[in-house]
């Protein structure tokens, strides 16, 4: 009986893993472009601020409730765009081989689902939403009605930027 229960847990951790994965999406080359704008960039909290704004605006031309701020996921997504910067390395997975899960987790947020948008090299807010909108997996994390947390890093240095979604348990 054992057995069949840890062989339940393996299949709902799989399944957990299947939905994480589907919907942090890879990263495309698109989102790797400069976006060759040359107005002046925001201050980070700024942007961050701003690319909140954007997504609970298309959150609610799609019926989603808006996304609130999280001190966690903001922890969690800042910590990475800064990792991705560090190392010139656009992914999903960090420096230390984490995937987004790990790092919203190590920054002491519990989630029961989350997605995570990065991107590259857009200089400004409305550039990288225009960006990550015309993506259908990344479009996909932001008007997802069941995320109701966000998070959002941005690495000024090559303009890294990462969006972590969450549902709390």
């Amino acid at each position: 009986m054992s057995k069949h229960r840890s062989s339940r847990t393996h299949h709902r951790k799989i399944a957990v893993a299947a939905v994480a994965l589907a919907a942090v999406g890879v990263p495309s080359a698109a989102m790797a472009a400069q976006d060759g704008t040359s107005s002046a960039a925001p201050t980070a909290s700024s942007a961050q601020d701003q690319v909140v704004d954007l997504v609970n605006s298309e959150r609610g031309k799609a019926g989603c409730e808006p996304v609130k701020v999280n001190d966690q996921l903001t922890k969690a997504a800042q910590d990475h765009s800064e990792d991705m910067a560090s190392h010139s390395n656009m992914s999903h997975t960090g420096s230390d081989g984490s995937s987004p899960g790990d790092r919203i987790e190590r920054a002491g947020y519990s989630w029961s689902t989350y997605g995570e948008n990065v991107a590259q090299g857009y200089s400004t807010p409305k550039s990288v939403m225009d960006g990550w909108m015309s993506s259908s997996g990344h479009k996909a994390n932001i008007l997802n009605c069941h995320f109701k947390e966000i998070g959002v890093g941005l690495a000024k240095s090559g303009n890294y930027w990462t969006q972590d979604f969450g549902a709390a348990r």
